[in-house]
């Protein structure tokens, strides 16, 4: 199997590329500052969830498709990109009446949850970074690569959980405080908008 020193250097990669400025950890961000720390931590399993099935794809060679096929890179695309538009709607036309006074989600657990597993999904980007990323420490002297594969998405699942946690506990914590403010409350479903809004644009505009 994969040597302990490769899965650490791979550990540390992950943990690295977690933290760095993407959509999914500002999304993360927004959600627990408009929904509370536990809303965060909800879209963060969805967003891990999603991540199990881009892991999967790369390890039976589906994600191949998006590599390969434009049509199907820009449908998905075109999905997560009018997913996020309707967010933006949602956030937008929402009132400070919309927001939880505490730190339990307003919306049920399903729909954060869900909202993960929907943006990571129909991000090609994520099958296209994971199907360049997982294979380089992937080796065929080792054994089966797909199960090397499967083991590697599985640790930058845990790596992605421990980022994406503290994010979504941060963010909770900076909402309630905004929380108590009836005005603040509605810029920060404004801003919340507005961050939809350059995803959707950053997502509708990626390429290949």
């Amino acid at each position: 199997m994969i040597p302990l020193e490769v899965l650490s250097v791979f550990f540390v990669a992950a943990v690295a590329l977690g933290l760095s400025p993407g959509p999914d950890n500002i999304f993360v961000l927004t959600q627990s500052a408009l929904h509370g720390r536990f809303a965060g931590l909800l879209v963060s399993l969805g967003l891990c969830t999603g991540l199990v099935v881009h892991t999967i794809a790369v390890a039976f060679g589906v994600a191949a498709i998006f590599e390969t096929s434009a049509l199907a890179f820009t449908v998905l695309k075109i999905v997560g990109a009018g997913y996020l538009l309707y967010l933006a709607f949602q956030a937008f036309r929402a009132g400070s009446a919309d927001l939880p006074k505490g730190d339990g989600p307003a919306l049920t657990g399903l729909a954060l949850y869900r909202r993960g597993i929907v943006m990571n999904v129909t991000n090609p980007k994520v099958a296209i970074f994971f199907l360049a990323f997982l294979p380089q420490f992937a080796d065929p002297a080792r054994g089966s690569v797909p199960l090397q594969i499967l083991v590697l998405g599985a640790l930058f699942i845990v790596a992605t959980l421990l980022v994406f946690g503290g994010v979504a506990l941060g963010g909770g914590l900076l909402g309630s405080y905004l929380r108590r403010s009836a005005k603040a409350q509605v810029w920060l479903n404004r801003l919340a908008g507005t961050v939809f809004v350059v995803l959707a644009a950053r997502l509708a505009i990626a390429e290949r």
